[in-house]
């Protein structure tokens, strides 16, 4: 709203009124008023949600220091969507349709996540929503987000674009010496382009390869007519494994003090960083990442989910004062998968996000190695302790295929070693993008 503001007022001399048009200086203001906002709202809701004594009910599973943790308030994730909302309605492009997106990705999977929290604080569930219903409620999403992408005539890849931002210069690839304009500013307008610019694409970025491009026509078995229609199917039913995986990865990753908001943090930090990069056509043209117009917007979104998650994590970490439940956890995955998604980068996931990738795969091994056991030997044997992943290190003395660690180690250790792992992750994601 205030971005519109200043937009109108652009028609008059206002001292500081240019700032507005630089992402640098808006994605700086959603992190900040974010964090604020999760700071100072999240000791008011932890009391509401306390006084309507909404704690998270504890089953009693042989962890360290789990029992301590009975009656902690849960349903926290209201607090990270609402320092997500505001900041970006105050600071973004309300019109722009990858902010549109990411906006109706928070609410929805906010409101799936709440359905399910409710039904295990109120209804004392402990199952919480149908494990189908979810993945329908997550499907659809999916769908949603792939039809628009297919659809809509604002998601689109341009190339060797003319610029005009006060000059007369054409960039082409590699030739960038006599250009003279503000690059943070540089935002190519409808009326610089020709219809030959615009590529309605399902190319995506992949690393190792030369130009770090894929395309999912090569996956089709059809070629014209029906290989469009078949590599546009294949595109939208990948974004919704995509979007669906990443949703149930982070809810996984859920299970400590800080864990999963540690670690989404880093990824959004990463992500932001790409939608940065791939919405600017100076700095994508350099670094040879595929420019998407308009998905620059995208960094602010993401800055206000990292600030956000910051903020959240104020109460969140080791002794946690407040979970997020699945209203944060459902919400959190659903914008990095969507995100990813929106620029192109959905599969370089199972490296960024790599904690909830491991998280995911230690609980399918475990219960299929359980089931084959049961049904060969009569009774179910574990590859791990415990399973998701992060509970195998907190547990001991169970018989499993892998007993490292002999002893248990400390939650707040475990949720450390699992943030470095995460940068390390985060760093090789980044460096995967110069590699050929």
């Amino acid at each position: 709203m205030i971005y519109h503001l200043f937009q109108y007022l652009q028609r008059y001399d206002i001292p500081g009124q240019r700032l507005f048009g630089y992402l640098s200086f808006r994605a700086m203001l959603t992190s900040v008023t974010a964090m604020l906002i999760a700071f100072f709202i999240g000791k008011w809701i932890i009391s509401l949600l306390q006084k309507k004594q909404i704690g998270e009910t504890i089953r009693d599973l042989g962890l360290e220091g789990q029992m301590q943790k009975k009656g902690t308030p849960t349903m926290g994730g209201i607090i990270i969507i609402i320092s997500i909302v505001i900041p970006v309605l105050l600071f973004c492009d309300l019109t722009n349709v990858y902010l549109q997106l990411l906006l109706f990705t928070t609410l929805w999977c906010g409101a799936l996540g709440f359905a399910d929290d409710y039904i295990k604080v109120f209804k004392k569930n402990k199952e919480g929503l149908h494990p189908k219903v979810k993945l329908l409620a997550q499907m659809i999403l999916g769908l949603a987000v792939g039809m628009t992408v297919w659809l809509s005539n604002d998601i689109v890849i341009r190339e060797k674009v003319p610029v005009k931002a006060g000059t007369e210069n054409v960039i082409e690839k590699g030739n960038r010496n006599s250009l003279n304009v503000d690059s943070e500013t540089l935002v190519a307008q409808d009326s610089g382009w020709k219809m030959e610019n615009v590529v309605k694409s399902t190319t995506t970025t992949i690393p190792f390869v030369k130009g770090h491009e894929f395309d999912y026509k090569w996956l089709s078995p059809f070629k014209g007519r029906w290989g469009w229609y078949c590599k546009w199917a294949i595109y939208v039913l990948m974004i919704v494994i995509v979007i669906t995986a990443c949703s149930n990865g982070t809810n996984l990753t859920d299970g400590m003090d800080g864990l999963a908001a540690g670690t989404s943090a880093i990824v959004g930090v990463v992500l932001g960083v790409l939608a940065w990069v791939g919405g600017n056509l100076l700095n994508s043209d350099y670094l040879n990442i595929m420019y998407i117009p308009g998905s620059g917007e995208i960094a602010v979104f993401m800055a206000a989910f990292v600030g956000a998650l910051m903020g959240f994590l104020w109460y969140n970490s080791y002794p946690a004062q407040v979970f997020m439940g699945d209203t944060g956890s459902l919400t959190i995955g659903g914008i990095i998968g969507v995100s990813a998604v929106l620029m192109r980068k959905e599969l370089l996931l199972p490296i960024l996000c790599g904690i909830f990738f491991v998280e995911s795969l230690s609980v399918i091994m475990q219960r299929t190695y359980f089931k084959y056991t049961k049904k060969k030997y009569g009774e179910g044997r574990r590859i791990f302790k415990m399973s998701p992943l992060h509970h195998h290190y907190q547990k001991e003395g169970i018989p499993a295929l892998i007993q490292k660690p002999v002893h248990a180690i400390p939650e707040a250790k475990i949720v450390a070693r699992f943030w470095l792992i995460g940068i390390i992750l985060a760093v090789a994601t980044l460096a995967l993008l110069k590699l050929r």
